[in-house]
């Protein structure tokens, strides 16, 4: 999950501790149509996957981009102090 957040810490440009499940573009002022792609691209790169243009599509908020990860055979440790 470290890697996940840092990912989008980055891209978005906010706080790592800040990013829960729920975090979504209607939350985050900086996520928007650019960073989308930018976030695509960088979760592709890191995580060794490759996204249809449905699961990027259906992607509403932190929670949806665990589970489509996960349909790639990703599997994010939590934090456990996170």
């Amino acid at each position: 999950m470290k890697r996940l957040k840092d990912i989008l810490s980055r891209v978005l440009e906010i706080d790592a501790q800040s990013i829960t499940d729920e975090t979504s573009p209607d939350s985050v002022s900086t996520w928007d149509s650019f960073n989308s792609l930018l976030l695509v691209c960088e979760l592709e790169n890191a995580f060794k996957v490759k996204f249809t243009m449905e699961e990027v599509t259906k992607v509403k908020c932190v929670r949806d981009i665990k589970e489509t990860l996960g349909r790639h055979g990703v599997q994010l440790k939590e934090d456990k102090y996170a």
